[in-house]
């Protein structure tokens, strides 16, 4: 691809350069190859710009950058928004992409949303993708990102080995932090899910407002025109989504109690799923769902109004509903221990989270509901009291331990929990002898919910140079402290 075409298309005459070819994009100086473009962008603790000169002289042949920043020795293309201006560009050249495309926004559900749309895609025949916090998951393979939307250069580079792998279908989570970065920008996306909005975040974001504009970028600009908004209608926000996503002129899809696309009727749990009646076109439907808990049904029916919004047969996606899996760390079953208590394992890392996983498995309990969980470090701190609040509300027992303390002391961290989970909660630091105390205390009546860091490999311990990332898996421990708490009765 010609360095002016892409010039051009941002408005800045490149006539001069002549044939030179862009050879790739690059956000990190240190990947600059002959022929690239380099990405130079203000960050929260860099300065992109900074980097401009070396970025050069490893071969750059074009900056995007602010009009203010200073470049020699390359061709500037200036834009006031960088970052938007780079995902354009980029863009043009990751080429080919997936023809279907439909990306997930809201605070919670994203995750499940974007793989359970995958499983429904597939189990119709189409070969499909999810791209998010669990990485880039195929029907074959998972390949972790470290990121939920990772940065532009890798969200494009992705799709573009997908498309040439044979996928046609995608489904990308769109956190608030990607669409205020660009991060997913510029490729056609078919249609745009929100399923719901609660406090998180808000060290990045000035307030709840500005938190919702961010998702709301989804909306206004990066669905096609004419795209669809599927919506989960039963969220406090989800009316202002709609107003939003009417007003842009999408074509609404709303689903839930409320919904419109999909009404919600009637939802029963059982011991391993949950029946679900629900109207879609005036027709009435009725399936088992396999999956546990109130918010699987918002994640399953949102997924499936993306799979409608992009043409599939509703006898098919109605009846491959029945046949979803569990997501990993997503209310996962890690292990039964001795005396019959299940174990579950949940990413709930929010006080309207947290809330939501136990309101998921209070149903299934015939004992006490017994509750693990944490807050990170260096994160919101105005979020740490409510999660202990939201626990000690549902649980009849609840233990406070470490999650990701980073470079906070982790003990301050449990303290500020426990304000909000009470005098009746327990102090357990060790996570795994938390973990441990839960399933030794669970009689074949209770259930343990392990909350906080679901799928997650590792603990992260200490900042900077001094970080370190522990390995740690909630569902492996799980298992392991059960094998152990077994072996030790007999």
């Amino acid at each position: 691809m010609r360095l002016s075409d892409i010039a051009a298309s941002l408005g800045t005459d490149a006539a001069d350069m002549g044939e030179t070819r862009v050879t790739g994009f690059a956000i990190d100086h240190r990947k600059v190859a002959p022929g690239n473009i380099f990405g130079a962008f203000e960050g929260t603790k860099v300065n992109g710009e900074d980097y401009i000169p070396a970025a050069i002289a490893s071969g750059a042949v074009a900056v995007i950058a602010r009009p203010e920043a200073k470049v020699e020795g390359a061709l500037h293309l200036a834009d006031a928004e960088p970052r938007r201006a780079f995902a354009r560009a980029a863009a043009q050249y990751f080429r080919p992409t997936p023809e279907t495309v439909v990306a997930v926004t809201g605070t919670n559900g994203k995750t499940s949303c974007v793989e359970m749309t995958r499983q429904l895609w597939r189990m119709c025949g189409e070969r499909a993708a999810s791209i998010g916090t669990l990485g880039v998951t195929t029907s074959d393979d998972s390949v972790s990102t470290g990121l939920t939307t990772p940065d532009i250069v890798t969200f494009l580079s992705n799709m573009t080995g997908l498309a040439r792998e044979g996928v046609t279908h995608v489904a990308y989570e769109a956190s608030s932090h990607g669409l205020s970065q660009y991060r997913n920008e510029g490729l056609p996306v078919h249609a745009g899910a929100f399923t719901n909005l609660s406090r998180d975040h808000l060290d990045y974001h000035a307030d709840m407002e500005d938190y919702f504009a961010a998702k709301m970028r989804l909306f206004t600009e990066v669905v096609d025109d004419g795209g669809t908004a599927v919506i989960w209608a039963d969220d406090e926000w989800s009316g202002r989504a709609i107003a939003v996503a009417q007003e842009r002129g999408l074509k609404v899809f709303t689903v839930g109690e409320k919904g419109k696309g999909i009404e919600l009727i009637a939802r029963t749990p059982s011991p391993l799923g949950q029946e679900l009646k629900f109207v879609h076109a005036g027709r009435a439907h009725a399936i088992r769902l396999p999956l546990i808990g109130a918010y699987q049904v918002a994640n399953a029916l949102t997924a499936a109004g993306l799979v409608l919004a992009t043409g599939t047969d509703p006898a098919q996606v109605f009846d491959a509903l029945s046949r979803l899996q569990p997501v990993r760390g997503r209310l996962e079953r890690a292990v039964i221990s001795q005396s019959g208590a299940p174990v579950y394992v949940d990413y709930a890392h929010t006080p309207d989270a947290l809330a939501a996983a136990i309101a998921a498995l209070r149903p299934h309990v015939n004992g006490r509901l017994i509750t693990v969980f944490g807050a990170g470090g260096d994160r919101d701190t105005g979020k740490r009291a409510p999660m202990g609040e939201a626990a000690a509300s549902g649980s009849d027992l609840v233990i406070v331990t470490d999650d990701n303390p980073r470079g906070e002391d982790p003990a301050s961290i449990r303290e500020a929990v426990m304000q909000g989970a009470g005098p009746a909660a327990r102090n357990i630091g060790g996570r795994r002898e938390a973990i441990a105390a839960a399933i030794a205390e669970a009689k074949s009546s209770d259930i343990v919910l392990v909350a906080g860091k679901g799928h997650e490999q590792g603990q992260i311990v200490g900042s900077g140079e001094d970080m370190r990332v522990l390995p740690f898996d909630d569902v492996t421990v799980a298992r392991e402290c059960a094998a152990e708490l077994a072996g030790g009765s007999r």
